[in-house]
């Protein structure tokens, strides 16, 4: 995908005008591009749209004019747009309770290392690569970046409403499917140039 650039930006007072429209569009946006893996992971997909959306509340909030600051956040957004041929997503290990949170995080540990996120399709699977500096011997994040590079077969039967498409957390602490719905699957298709 193109890298976001400061001029697709939205000056902040125009920003401020029309956030509350935009915000709506990018909920429904992301309602397609979100999907729960068992009860405690879900994934949402990111497209240059979400995290435009995402880049202009950073600089909302943090009331960043700074060109230089600005750049940034651009910089740090732009490197979780998926590649050609690629799907990146926001893992999130959904933990509410605080009283059962570290029990949670402790099996989730080892998450991010090895084949244990995958993208089943035609057949096949290819499994989620992480972002490195999440985690460490004794403690995981609570959020991950992920990438998925599918084959072309794999496309080929994400684009088939027929095929069967999945995404999986197989793990230690936690093992859950998901069927990925048809409209999610369409999102896939153009973010995959397809």
């Amino acid at each position: 995908m193109k890298l976001l650039t400061h001029d697709e930006l939205i000056p902040q007072e125009e920003y401020e005008l029309q956030r509350e429209s935009y915000r709506q569009t990018i909920i429904a946006l992301k309602r397609r591009r979100r999907i729960t893996i068992g009860d405690k992971v879900t994934l949402v997909f990111e497209n240059r749209e979400t995290l435009r959306f995402q880049i202009q509340e950073m600089i909302r909030v943090e009331r960043i004019v700074d060109p230089k600051k600005v750049q940034e956040e651009l910089d740090v957004y732009n490197a979780l747009l998926p590649a050609s041929g690629e799907l990146s997503a926001t893992l999130l290990i959904e933990l509410t309770d605080p009283d059962t949170m570290k029990h949670w995080l402790d099996l989730f540990m080892g998450l991010d290392h090895g084949q244990k996120v995958g993208l089943r399709a035609g057949g096949e699977v290819c499994y989620g690569e992480f972002e490195g500096g999440h985690s460490h011997e004794t403690k995981i994040s609570a959020v991950h970046f992920v990438r998925f590079r599918p084959t072309p077969a794999m496309v080929k039967a994400i684009g088939d409403q027929s095929a069967r498409v999945a995404l999986m957390v197989h793990h230690a602490g936690y093992d859950a499917e998901a069927e990925v719905p048809w409209p999610m699957r369409q999102e896939w298709l153009s973010d995959l140039g397809v």
